[in-house]
């Protein structure tokens, strides 16, 4: 399916690189807006993030919007300098949604936008059949990317390259990028945000590689790539009948080391990217940095918390354990498991997480089953 046929073209944007396709489109908002409980500031101080999770009261958020879109899966917060003047303010979670009311895969279209004060509305809706993946970030010059993967009939034999959107700050496509070589199935993504320059690492499901895209910024200019490589390939991918497809999913990256972190779900580990924002070739899979099949069952979401660990979520497509169900497992960048609680008694709940920083941290997880996010207040 040609997802990108549906969409209306406004303008035509100069492209930034040879073989990557950029569009200026639009797309209108819904206004539906539901009330939900206001987010409670109550909680208790452990040691590590994961401690937190297991002890402190969290808030469960409805992700379904007025068209019945299921099965979340990206989250994202909207970080404290984000540009003014838009719809999304500092403090927002954003939360991607893959499947469609009938909860066929790979047809979501919408991004739901719930605020601090517990407001919940459409930040984004796409044409028909997009499949939002869980590849969705914020950048603080006004930018919302989410990666998409679309499915004509929602299973994997079906499945689409996808491309990656970029929305502004009040949830209209301005620019919509595809290349097979560098975005095959785009699943996930993290952002190294230096303000007017930006790095955006993309884990490929259908491909089992991770690309780089180095972007100018600013709120008046655009968003331009500046340069896209290959960092990384050779991870273990395929489609299957419950999970839709299994590869490199989430991705978490280690600034002051140069480090990209990758949680591939079919080889059931953590593997490190060393020099991962300053490579200019594929150094594939790189080394394993935490393995551990007692733990770890399909790992998806990843993400650093505010302790400095790192923190996955299970999906229980692979290595399976009943008496585990949805994991979330926290572990050093040197490997040491911290700890790991249940997001859901229910297998295949867990998939995307994410962490805000400063004074009012806050950890977040989609719940597949129940069609929610979860949120936590942290201390640091």
């Amino acid at each position: 399916m040609n997802t990108r046929a549906r969409i209306a073209r406004r303008s035509a944007v100069q492209p930034s690189l040879d073989g990557l396709e950029a569009r200026e489109l639009m797309s209108s908002v819904p206004a539906h807006v539901a009330e939900i409980a206001a987010l409670s500031a109550t909680h208790r101080p452990t040691v590590s993030t994961i401690g937190q999770l297991a002890t402190t009261l969290s808030h469960t958020v409805s992700t379904v919007p007025a068209n019945g879109d299921v099965n979340p899966y990206g989250v994202a917060f909207v970080p404290a300098d984000f540009a003014r003047g838009g719809v999304l303010h500092p403090g927002d979670v954003l939360v991607s949604n893959f499947n469609n009311s009938q909860n066929l895969q790979g047809t979501g279209t919408t991004i739901v936008r719930i605020t601090p004060d517990g407001q919940r509305s459409v930040f984004f809706q796409g044409p028909q059949g997009v499949g939002l993946s869980t590849a969705l970030g914020v950048l603080k010059k006004g930018y919302v990317l989410v990666g998409n993967l679309p499915s004509t009939d929602g299973t994997s034999a079906t499945a689409g390259q996808g491309s990656l959107l970029v929305l502004d700050k009040n949830g209209r496509i301005v620019a919509d990028f595809a290349n097979a070589a560098l975005l095959n199935g785009p699943w996930d993504l993290t952002i190294h945000d230096n303000g007017n320059r930006a790095q955006i690492y993309v884990s490929n499901v259908l491909s089992g590689t991770v690309s780089r895209f180095d972007v100018s910024l600013s709120a008046r200019g655009g968003f331009h790539v500046v340069s896209a490589t290959q960092i990384a390939s050779g991870y273990a991918h395929r489609g299957d009948p419950a999970a839709f497809e299994l590869g490199p999913t989430g991705l978490a990256y280690d600034a002051r080391h140069d480090t990209l972190y990758v949680a591939s779900t079919a080889d059931n580990a953590i593997f490190a990217i060393h020099h991962a924002g300053t490579t200019r070739g594929d150094g594939g899979t790189g080394p394993i940095a935490y393995r551990d099949n007692t733990r770890l069952h399909g790992p998806l979401g990843l993400t650093f918390a505010p302790d400095g660990n790192l923190i996955v979520a299970n999906g229980d497509a692979v290595n399976a354990d009943p008496h585990q169900p949805n994991e979330l497992v926290e572990f050093t960048p040197h490997g040491q498991f911290i700890g790991q609680v249940s997001l859901n008694p229910t297998p295949g709940a867990a998939f995307g997480v994410a962490s805000s920083s400063g004074r009012n941290s806050m950890f977040a997880a989609v719940d597949d089953v129940l069609n929610s996010v979860r949120l936590w207040p942290l201390r640091r």
